[in-house]
């Protein structure tokens, strides 16, 4: 096996497995029943998202699938953002 194609096996396991151990966490930590309904519902969205990015980056040929993380870069920090302060009002 080439070692290019071993350390992409390995480095998308070892994100996806941090990504499940976060969603789980994050589900796990919650202190209210509507906390929770949210973040499963924020998880099962996020997860959508980035297989939607994934999809999108293996469709669009290259170089032009590049100007994918443009509107990532944006979205992502800001949901993240309004998705924090969500949480922040329903544990308050």
């Amino acid at each position: 096996m080439h070692p290019g194609l071993i350390g992409g096996i390995v480095g998308s396991s070892v994100g996806l497995i941090g990504g499940l151990i976060g969603t789980y966490m994050s589900i796990k930590n919650t202190r209210t029943q509507a906390e929770r309904r949210f973040m499963i519902r924020a998880s099962i969205l996020m997860w959508i998202g980035l297989g939607v990015l994934l999809a999108l980056l293996l469709i669009i040929p290259m170089p032009y699938n590049f100007f994918l993380f443009a509107p990532y870069g944006i979205i992502l920090p800001l949901s993240i953002r309004y998705l924090n302060k969500k949480q922040q009002k329903l544990r308050g």
